[in-house]
């Protein structure tokens, strides 16, 4: 059987507190789509383990090694699929795409543009909340931010925007 319409890999840049999670549970919500969440698997799979960037950086890309077959195989069999794993910058976007081209699926780059005190505003809130696996202090922001790099035209993304 083959799908009318062909599956689609949804991927998600922005800062911490833009709303990534937020849209991609929104976009999760189409017929056929799958949500998978990083911070949910880390959550799981690392519990109490990541405090600073080093742990994170170690557990992503031991997740992200794990999940790349899966989700291409996801998208070959006609499944779309939201990956709610930060591609904010061109080596994550590069993962990302080695993803939906080996399984000849489509894409979405949706690009979260929010200003930096919105975020950090949302992110205090998040924190407060206590909903959150993960805690992230003004500080941890902006260490990870000044990672942060918008994607590209150069890039060939299909993006989205949300400002």
């Amino acid at each position: 059987m083959t799908p009318s319409t062909p599956a689609t890999l949804h991927m998600v840049c922005g800062k911490i507190g833009a709303g990534k999670s937020t849209l991609t549970r929104r976009l999760a919500r189409v017929p056929a789509t799958v949500l998978i969440s990083e911070d949910a698997w880390l959550d799981a799979l690392y519990p109490g383990e990541i405090r600073e960037l080093p742990d994170y950086v170690r557990a992503s890309g031991r997740l992200k090694q794990a999940m790349a077959g899966h989700v291409s195989a996801l998208l070959a069999a006609g499944v779309s699929v939201v990956l709610d794993f930060p591609a904010n910058t061109v080596n994550n976007r590069t993962w990302a795409r080695g993803i939906f081209e080996a399984a000849g699926a489509a894409h979405q780059l949706h690009f979260l543009d929010v200003p930096d005190e919105v975020c950090k505003q949302r992110l205090r809130a998040r924190n407060a909340s206590g909903e959150h696996p993960f805690e992230t202090s003004d500080a941890q922001f902006d260490l990870i931010t000044s990672r942060f790099v918008a994607p590209t035209t150069e890039e060939g993304f299909q993006v989205v925007r949300h400002a």
